[in-house]
Formats: structure tokens, sequence, C-alpha cells
């Protein structure tokens, strides 16, 4: 008996099944617009088996991209083609995903392939906004301090965000507050200096996050998931870590969230990580068990048999796979075949291949 391809219900959305595709950065748009290369990209994980499919992190306005290749989710004119995506991927079966971002002080840089460095005003970079001004790292731009109308301005930026994907058609919103981000870097006292009430305590560090959560549960349909994506540690002496995630995630709940993605680090560079296959899924289970919410787990999951035993061992609730869907956009279907599911739905098109 396998667990990975139970279906999985959530308010009033149904997963087909335990696999989702992570939000995966393209670098491929313009003006935040999605294109064409973001609709084969997504529909075709939708055909490829997968239960769920998030777009890459929208930024949810121009100074929250990573890149000017970024996403966005911040303009009317931006909806058409993201409601042309959601459609198909949920006529291909999938549930259809959307993640709100911010980038915070990891602003304003060239595209990965380009070297991802910090832009300069005259290739077109803009200035970086964060709760403290603390730079990333040696060679990125010191970010500007937030005060408290710009805290308050992204707050709208999120609801209104929330608001096109709806409007999209989108099924479930992720608001994204990992991997040293803005709302990470409110979260973690390594990032956040401030003496108001948003940081401090950690009642204050996690104020902005649970204030847009409400916002955004707010405005959401009732029938609609809310999930967070949370960096469970920094990995770093007097940084964020695991008992602060379960104590935050189980406000989380009580705010209307309905499941936390569980990933690590990215707040500062340098930090050792022990990376091995798997090696994130044990905050899922120990926020999953103390906190009393689903979770999703992320990280080096690459076979069906070790996707299955996560599922079936109660670590997560769902497994969000990145760069193995990458390499093979097929991969639910492959594992099907390799855990002997009886009666998995192959695409009539592709079925005798399978």
């Amino acid at each position: 008996m396998t667990a990975l391809f139970d279906s999985f219900q959530q308010r009033g959305v149904t997963f087909r099944n335990r696999i989702g595709v992570s939000p995966m950065c393209q670098y491929s748009s313009q003006d935040g617009l999605a294109s064409d290369w973001h609709l084969v990209h997504l529909v075709s994980r939708a055909v490829g088996g997968a239960g769920l499919v998030f777009t890459e992190a929208a930024a949810v306005d121009p100074l929250g991209r990573i890149s000017p290749g970024d996403l966005g989710i911040w303009a009317d004119e931006q909806v058409p083609m993201l409601a042309k995506i959601a459609k198909l991927i949920q006529e291909a079966g999938a549930v259809a995903g959307i993640q709100l971002a911010h980038a915070g002080r990891k602003a304003s840089c060239t595209v990965p392939w380009a070297g991802g460095n910090p832009l300069t005003q005259a290739e077109g970079g803009w200035q970086p906004i964060a709760p403290s001004a603390i730079a990333f790292n040696d060679v990125s731009s010191v970010p500007t301090a937030l005060a408290i109308e710009g805290i308050e301005s992204i707050q709208q930026s999120f609801i209104q965000a929330a608001q096109r994907s709806i409007d999209a058609g989108f099924q479930t919103i992720e608001i994204h507050a990992a991997h040293g981000y803005l709302l990470h870097e409110f979260l973690s006292p390594l990032s956040n200096h401030r003496t108001d009430r948003y940081g401090g305590s950690f009642e204050g560090r996690i104020r902005l996050l649970v204030e847009i959560v409400q916002g955004v549960r707010a405005i959401l349909p009732d029938h609609l998931p809310l999930w967070v994506k949370i960096s469970a540690t920094d990995w770093a002496e007097g940084g964020w870590d695991l008992e602060q995630s379960i104590a935050l995630s189980k406000i989380l709940k009580t705010a209307g969230v309905d499941l936390v993605d569980c990933s690590t680090g990215g707040l500062i560079p340098g930090v050792k990580i022990p990376t091995e296959p798997g090696y994130q899924v044990p905050f899922s289970d120990r926020i999953r068990q103390d906190a009393g919410i689903a979770t999703a787990a992320v990280g080096m999951i690459t076979t069906p048999e070790q996707a299955d035993r996560i599922i079936h061992s109660g670590q997560a609730d769902i497994v969000l796979l990145a760069r193995e869907l990458l390499r093979d956009p097929y991969w639910p279907h492959r594992a099907a075949k390799e855990l002997r599911v009886d009666g998995h739905p192959y695409p009539q098109q592709y079925a005798r291949a399978w």
C-alpha cells in the first residue's frame, strides 16, 4: 500500500495525490508578466501528474523582485496570462497554486546565470528595503530600513496580490516567509534589529507576517487553503530556530493558515547546513506533531520510495519537489509505476507509454 497517491483534502480543495511542484523561479519575465515559457513549464508539470503546481514566487511589488526577470502580481495586467495558466493546470487535473513574495534586502540582483550580483543604478537596479539597514553580505547593497508607513504599504501589497490571485483562479495561495526574503528578515533577530512593535520580542518579529496572514485570510474565500512557507531554522546561533517555528505555526493556525511549508536557511551566507537526502523532513515532522498543523516537506526528495515513506510515516502531509521535477516533469507518473499504484490516471494521450 502506498500513501503518496492518496488524495488530500484542504477546505474545499482536493489534491489528487501528495506530490506538489515547489515554487521555482524561472527569471524569465519582463515587467513581471508571465510568458509562454511559464505556460509550458507549469502546465507540463500538471500533465506530468503532480497534484499541485505552484508558480514561482510572484512579487507583490516591483521593489520586491529578486531580479528584473521575476514574475509579478502587483498589477492587473499581469492577471490574464496567469489566469490562462491556472485554468490549464486545472484542466490537466492538478491544483493551481501561487506563491506571493517580497525579496526584501535580497532584491535588485542580476539573474543567476548572469552572476546574481547586485545591480547598479546604471544597470537598472533599485534600492532594497528591509526591517533594518543590514546588508545580506559584503557585496550587497545596504537596504533602507522600513518606516511604519512602508510596512503598512507592504501589507496592502500582499492583500491586493492575493485578490488578483483569486481573480486569476488560483486555488491555493502561499505566503513566502522563508529563504532570507523580507518576511523571514522580520522573523529573525539576526536581520531584525527594530525597537518598535515590529521588532525586539518574538511577538514583535512575527507581527508583520501574522498581520499579512490575517489580511489575506479575510479576503480569501473560505473554501480556498492558505499556506505559509518558512525557514524552520537559520542554522545559526542566535537566529530563528525550530522552537520559534513551532510557536509561530500554532499562531498561524489560529489565524487561518492551513499548512506550513517547511524549508530552512537562506537568511545569512556562509552557514554550514548538513545537507543529505530529506534533511529538512525532521522539521516538517516536528512542526506537524507539536503545532498540530498540516505540513509540506521539501528538500532533496528524489525517489518515489523516499517520498512515499515521508507521507506514510506521517512526517508530512504532502511532499514538494523542485529540481527533481526540472529533471523529470513526469516524475509522478514514473513514481506511480515504480510503486505499482493501481488505477493511476495517466493522461489518455500518453497512456501507451506507461
